[in-house]
């Protein structure tokens, strides 16, 4: 397996795992970054940049990109805690104050950090939406704001899976006059630091070829060395049971696009439809936590306080959408047995299938890992947690 890039010295595990990724674990395409103090010690790639393409496919290069799903979360929850830090948006105010309509149902008393913990109490639509309204920057959250929540907003939390989305963009819309959360990524964080991540790829980055088609992957052949771990009979009850919360959430949008077609990767979807590559994913994190080394240098995306906010426990215990215990702080995942980071300080966000992006202050690293093959994990891909196994492992 040819594997290119470097990793500096002490990193070499990762480098090590990455190739067993291929070699064992069916991995087609990836690439993995890793920042430690704002200085990149990983950066790698390997494998075919298609996942459906045969033998001869163009190879995945330094700079191809990927659809990253759910690790669009995490991007996009940098969007109202900065606006939060600059005091254009109130965390604890009601999300009506800022969009009226959207106080129908007894949605009076949702919060705008209800919006970012999971506690809104609005993770399904009655009537799902079909890709092309999905896509609409309108009817989106039209559909949200019609919606009744389906537990007393506040009193608990499960996984917004696609909802989340809307909420968010149009708050930040309402906030900021017109401009929705793609927008403001592209102008405030993704431009300033140099990063190659969109959520809305630009045309010029389309007829580029920059992203890679993503797709599903078989799981691969157990290996006989240990046991096939299997999914609690409840998990897997909410993802086949079409009237279960959980169906419902990931249902939103049905059936759902195709998320190699250039409309779908030009949508601004903030739950789900972000397309970086491992270094834009790795230097997001790097810069929410400090100083990132390069031409950029000096910019930095939290403050201390605001950091502190985004990886403060807001929600934890059984989540009633993805039926395994979460913890979230606001817009981030947390460490967690669902979730597995490098140590109980991390937050960041997985996507569902594999990718993943994170921080840990304490130890200042940052890790983007991106892939081009969905497996059927939503938290916790053995790719992804193969990584940051060995980031920990060249930390002792």
């Amino acid at each position: 397996m040819d594997v290119h890039g470097t990793v500096a010295e002490g990193f070499e595990p990762v480098r090590d795992a990455f190739v067993r990724n291929f070699t064992v674990l069916g991995e087609r395409g990836a690439a993995v970054a890793v920042y430690r103090d704002g200085r990149k010690v990983v950066d790698l790639w390997g494998g075919s940049r298609d996942v459906d393409g045969t033998a001869g496919t163009a190879p995945w290069r330094r700079g191809t990109a990927q659809v990253v799903r759910s690790a669009t979360k995490g991007v996009a929850a940098a969007v109202p805690l900065l606006l939060h830090r600059r005091g254009e948006l109130d965390l604890d105010a009601p999300v009506g104050e800022y969009w009226p309509e959207f106080k129908a149902h007894g949605k009076e008393r949702v919060l705008v950090r209800h919006v970012l913990n999971h506690r809104a109490g609005l993770p399904v639509l009655d009537r799902p939406l079909t890709p092309e309204d999905a896509l609409d920057p309108l009817r989106g959250p039209a559909a949200v704001a019609a919606q009744a929540p389906v537990w007393e907003p506040g009193t608990d939390h499960g996984y917004h899976a696609l909802t989340y989305g809307w909420l968010l963009d149009e708050l930040v819309r309402r906030v900021t006059g017109g401009r929705g959360a793609g927008q403001w990524i592209a102008d405030e964080i993704a431009r300033p630091l140099g990063l190659d991540l969109w959520v809305g790829l630009p045309e010029a980055e389309e007829a580029a070829g920059r992203a890679g088609r993503v797709g599903r992957l078989d799981e691969p052949e157990p290996s006989g060395t240990g046991p096939r771990l299997r999914p609690k009979r409840a998990v897997t009850e909410a993802y086949t049971d079409p009237g279960s919360l959980t169906r419902r959430a990931f249902a939103a949008i049905t059936p759902f696009p195709d998320q190699n077609d250039p409309v779908y990767r030009a949508a601004a979807l903030p739950a789900a439809n972000g397309i970086a590559t491992a270094d834009g994913l790795a230097r997001f994190y790097a810069a929410l936590i400090g100083e990132v080394d390069g031409v950029t240098r000096g910019v930095r995306l939290f403050d201390p306080a605001t950091m502190e906010l985004a990886r403060a426990e807001e929600s934890a215990g059984p989540d009633r959408i993805l039926v395994v215990g979460t913890r979230f702080g606001l817009g981030y995942m947390l460490h967690g047995s669902a979730s597995p980071f490098l140590s109980p300080g991390s937050f960041g966000h997985p996507g569902r299938g594999g990718s993943l992006g994170f921080a840990d202050p304490e130890a200042g690293v940052a890790l983007g890992y991106v892939t081009n093959g969905f497996r059927k994990t939503v938290t916790a891909d053995p790719r992804a947690q193969a990584l940051v196994r060995a980031v920990r492992a060249s930390l002792a």
